[in-house]
Parts: C-alpha cells; structure tokens; sequence
C-alpha cells in the first residue's frame, strides 16, 4: 500500500514552490506536467516504503522551464507560471479542498504585495527548513541536526566555547609539582625509617 508524502508549498508572482517531504528517496518519479505534479518513489531503510502522490495544480504552469531538485530529505520543485499569469493563486491545487498531507511553507511564503526586491532564498534556502522538519517529523523523520537545504548555510547553532569562557583552572608549573612531590616524598621518608640508635641488636639466651 502506498503512502501520501506530506508537501509543503509557497508562491511568488512568478513561481510556485513545491516541497514533497520524503527522505531517502531511491530512483523517484517525477512528472511535472502543465496542469499538475505525479510524484512516486521508494525510500526508507531496504526501500520498503512506497509513496505516491498526485497534485492537480490550480493554474497552468511552464513545465520545460521549471525546475527539480532532488536532495536526501526532500524534493524541491519551482513551478514557473507563465508570464501572462502571474496572479497569486488562492490555493496550490485545482479543487478549493482540505488536505491533511498539505501545508503552507510560511519559512517561504511571501503575500503579493510584498517588495519583489525581496527575491526568495531558493528552494531548500535559508527560508523552508522549519515547516519541512515540523512535517518529517510526521513521518518518524527529520532527526539529528539541521544543515538548512541544499544550497543552504547551516541551520543549527553549534556553540563552540572560547579561550575567554573556558572554565578550566590554569596548570600548575612543572618545577611546583616536583618540588611538591619530591617534598612529600621526604616527609613520608622521615615518617616511616626508625632511628638506627633506637635499633638494639637482639641478643640470645
């Protein structure tokens, strides 16, 4: 039986961006077609996992100037929309419909009225991790540390101390220690040897 993949999605005027959720994925699938998206694929340990998914798309897209991207968590496609349409569309697929599988990328997602200066970080940028972990999570996924996406910095904040929060005590000079060992060492020496005076040679009967 085949599973859904969860897909995250966002949009600019010109592009939409689609994020199918899958993680090890082996040999998949991918149809970007004008009127919508046929993904499936195998992944998961010994690839026994099998996902399928079909999305009906709400316009007409350029397909021969779209582009995939296939990375070890996810796929990443950005749908081109024609340059005589470039309305924001009120939803990703076709039917106004509740999916559960289906969520807004809003790590991506910009309103139309938003600056177009502000270009979008790409696909698997600075911007789409949180909701991507948030849906792998879903799946049993998304463990360890965040690295952002492919062509991402990193994610997660690795906090290496410095010389300055080092909280180590500073190491004592070699010449104290064998100083202090070498005294030690008489003290016990003076503890433990008899007085040869006191020493009496036994006498026999």
């Amino acid at each position: 039986m085949s599973i859904i993949p969860p897909v995250v999605w966002a949009q600019r005027n010109t592009e939409v961006y689609v994020t199918i959720c899958v993680e090890d994925s082996k040999n998949p699938d991918i149809k970007v077609e004008p009127e919508q998206i046929v993904f499936s694929s195998v992944a998961g340990f010994e690839s026994t996992k099998k996902y399928d998914v079909t999305i009906p798309l709400y316009a007409p897209i350029e397909p021969e100037n779209s582009k995939v991207t296939v990375g070890g968590r996810y796929i990443e496609l950005v749908l081109q929309k024609p340059s005589t349409d470039t309305k924001y569309w009120p939803h990703l697929t076709k039917e106004k419909k509740k999916y559960h599988w289906l969520k807004v990328d809003f790590k991506k997602w910009k309103d139309e009225d938003d600056s177009e200066d502000e270009t979008a970080s790409g696909p698997g940028g600075v911007g789409g991790d949180g909701n991507i972990d948030d849906m792998l999570s879903m799946m049993g996924g998304g463990g360890g540390p965040k690295f952002g996406g492919l062509g991402g910095g990193l994610g997660g904040d690795y906090n290496v101390p410095s010389d300055e929060d080092s909280d180590d005590e500073e190491m004592p000079e070699l010449d104290d220690i064998e100083s202090e060992t070498a005294g030690k060492g008489k003290e016990k020496s003076e503890e433990t040897l008899p007085n040869l005076e006191e020493v009496k040679p036994a006498t026999t009967a």
